[in-house]
């Protein structure tokens, strides 16, 4: 799904973004509900980037990435964490392209969302290549999203990638 933003576009950069898990539903610009097998998801625009909720029977967690004012978790390169019954994994890279590589993979991710069935992107009011874009789907036992902000006029592309999986008790002994 495709919408364009009701709002100013509040991320300024790359490096004002944050990594947040477990806050409250913040208000949100676009929704998407999403139900994998037994998982209910929520894809979450915001005007500062992006927030999943996600509940299945082992529990529910959230993930916010945006910019967070007075937040002190800058958006790490990795996460590994238990969380209950689950295990976490976030990664994160950002990517510096050109002018026309920018322009080229913007539309290459714009259209890779809105054709997928769990797919949400917003594009922020004044420049077609200034979106934040989620995915998601369930692998293996595994739900899993990709998230993708963008900042054009640094010519960058924040690219996310995130893992929650029900946690494999350990081997007994041999």
């Amino acid at each position: 799904m495709l919408t364009t933003l009701k709002t100013v576009y509040t991320d300024t950069r790359a490096a004002d973004l944050a990594w947040a898990l477990g806050r409250e539903p913040l208000p949100a610009l676009a929704t998407l509900d999403v139900e994998l097998a037994d998982a209910k998801m929520q894809l979450r625009l915001l005007g500062a980037s992006h927030q999943v909720l996600l509940e299945e029977e082992q529990g529910s967690c959230s993930e916010t990435v945006a910019c967070i004012p007075g937040s002190s978790t800058p958006l790490p390169l990795g996460v590994s964490k238990r969380v209950g019954d689950w295990e976490y994994e976030f990664a994160a890279r950002v990517e510096t392209l050109s002018r026309g590589q920018f322009a080229g993979r913007a539309q290459e991710l714009l259209a890779l969302v809105t054709e997928h069935p769990h797919g949400l992107a917003g594009v922020f009011p004044g420049s077609p290549h200034a979106f934040t874009a989620m995915l998601a789907q369930r692998h293996e036992g595994s739900v899993m999203w990709r998230t993708w902000h963008a900042y054009p006029q640094d010519g960058q592309l924040v690219a996310t990638r995130t893992r929650v999986g029900v946690r494999m008790p350990l081997p007994a002994a041999l």
